[in-house]
């Protein structure tokens, strides 16, 4: 079995009220949903990264596809470039295969390896 937990080619949705106490509640979320053991600190570093646009909420969206987990962190507002490539985004990427912003700037993105194991 993979690394993806109970389903493959599932997605799950949630929107978290964008204030520091809820990035718990997102890691929760994911420990819940993956057995990544990379998973809950990507998805902490994209909600933080989204906080940092004032947003009322983060819409945090989890997806499994064949051996691929990605995370995604969006809010409603624009985030600026040193929120999307500061140290969240440095510990983000250096964790994920693949990290990105939305087109239009208002989320980000990591793809993650579901059967990769990490070893740090």
């Amino acid at each position: 079995m993979s690394d993806t937990g109970p389903a493959i080619g599932t997605t799950w949705r949630r929107a978290f009220e964008a204030h520091p106490s809820r990035a718990r509640a997102v890691r929760s979320w994911i420990i819940g949903r993956v057995t990544h053991p990379d998973a809950p600190l990507v998805g902490h570093e994209l909600f933080v990264i989204v906080l940092q646009g004032r947003s009322p909420a983060v819409e945090m969206t989890l997806s499994t596809a064949g051996g691929r987990i990605r995370i995604t962190a969006l809010g409603d507002t624009p985030l600026r470039l040193h929120h999307t490539h500061g140290p969240g985004a440095t510990l983000a990427s250096a964790f994920a295969r693949q990290y990105g912003v939305d087109a239009d700037a208002r989320g980000v993105w990591a793809h993650l390896a579901a059967e990769e194991r990490a070893e740090r």
